[in-house]
């Protein structure tokens, strides 16, 4: 016997025998999912990483299904094993003409390493991408500006490796060799080059704003936070924690706090974490309830300031017009995303260093 609202609806709609059934349909559709759902668990299940106290609700959730998924250019990671020297062998400054980085190494491991240099960087044009005269057998002309750049870069990932070791192995050995960033390609995908201005018909200074950019993470935020802060050491804070303040030379302005909050959501883009990675959201003003990732973010700043200034930026006069900015004809810089590419930990963590001790100093490597 069918329910009596049913027999109602038919009496009353004769022609439209429709939309109790959907109702039906509708109705029971949902409590079988409910029951599925208590019964077999979500299905899109996250899991978290605690980022500070107990109980105060800092964590970083992340799809479970996309951390078993893994980095995919994992997959791809070219590594060899060193060769460990006999000792008195002849040194590749020995050898071979024009080495001015990696001079101190045994032919076999500047072999070693230079294929594996070959295939982080061009894989597909081989040796003849940095050596004009491969093909024929002669590597030490500095003819083409790929091997005047790459040698600068050797220097730099050496330098990060031996400097910064507080930011690159702050939770375990990790360190950085050429593919933390190339991945396969001559240029690294996430390099940045200034973009503003972005409008020449504002008044003021809102014409770095307002316009969506890759350097703003496409947000109405400042479009030169990068620059400002990454490249020309402009301050990282905010105004004030109170409105109305009356300002005073050499407190941080209002567009610093805007670029603040930009390089904030570079940051969190870069890494795929959100504010609590590092800051308590009830007091971000206050550090001492900032979580030890905060450190290690600090110190990269300091790092990438000095990666900028030190060696991307002079390298500028080496590219062709082409590798150069397309607004200002700047060299290309680096940031978080250089490297991270979405993930908390390069290569989510993968020891990229433990076989190339040769890129880990610019002393004598030390083979284990």
């Amino acid at each position: 016997m069918l329910p009596k609202w049913f027999n109602d609806w038919n009496s009353k709609n004769p022609t439209n025998i429709f939309g109790p059934a959907i109702v039906v349909g509708v109705v029971g559709s949902a409590v079988f999912f409910a029951a599925m759902i208590v019964s077999w668990g979500q299905p899109f299940a996250t899991t978290s990483l605690q980022t500070g106290p107990r109980g105060t609700g800092m964590s970083v959730p992340e799809f479970v299904a996309e951390l078993e998924a893994g980095d995919p250019t994992i997959d791809e990671y070219y590594t060899d094993s060193p060769i460990i020297p006999e000792g008195n062998e002849p040194l590749s400054g020995e050898i071979y003409e024009n080495v001015q980085v990696l001079t101190n190494l045994t032919e076999d491991n500047f072999n070693r390493v230079m294929l594996a240099i070959t295939n982080w960087v061009s894989p597909d044009q081989g040796c003849a991408y940095c050596h004009a005269g491969a093909d024929e057998g002669e590597y030490a002309s500095d003819d083409l500006y790929t091997k005047v750049v790459s040698r600068r870069m050797i220097q730099m990932t050496q330098a990060i490796n031996e400097d910064w070791d507080a930011h690159v192995n702050a939770n375990a050995q990790v360190g950085v060799n050429c593919s933390t960033c190339h991945r396969g390609q001559n240029v690294p995908t996430y390099i940045w080059f200034e973009q503003t201005p972005v409008a020449d018909k504002f008044a003021g200074w809102s014409a770095v704003q307002n316009q969506a950019t890759p350097n703003s993470e496409f947000t109405s935020l400042p479009s030169d936070a990068l620059q400002e802060l990454l490249v020309n050491y402009g301050q990282i804070n905010v105004h004030d924690l109170e409105s109305r303040v009356a300002q005073q030379p050499g407190d941080p302005t209002w567009q610093n706090t805007e670029r603040t909050f930009a390089l904030m959501n570079y940051f969190s883009n870069s890494l795929g974490v959100n504010c609590l990675f590092c800051h308590n959201s009830r007091a971000f003003y206050d550090p001492e309830q900032f979580t030890p990732q905060w450190s290690t973010a600090s110190i990269a700043i300091g790092m990438v300031q000095e990666l900028n200034n030190d060696y991307l930026i002079p390298l500028r006069d080496e590219y062709p017009e082409e590798r150069l900015g397309p607004i200002h004809a700047d060299a290309p810089k680096a940031a978080c995303k250089t490297c991270h590419q979405g993930y908390q930990k390069p290569y989510q963590g993968l020891n990229v260093i433990a076989d190339w001790p040769e890129l880990a100093t610019t002393g004598v490597p030390v083979y284990e």
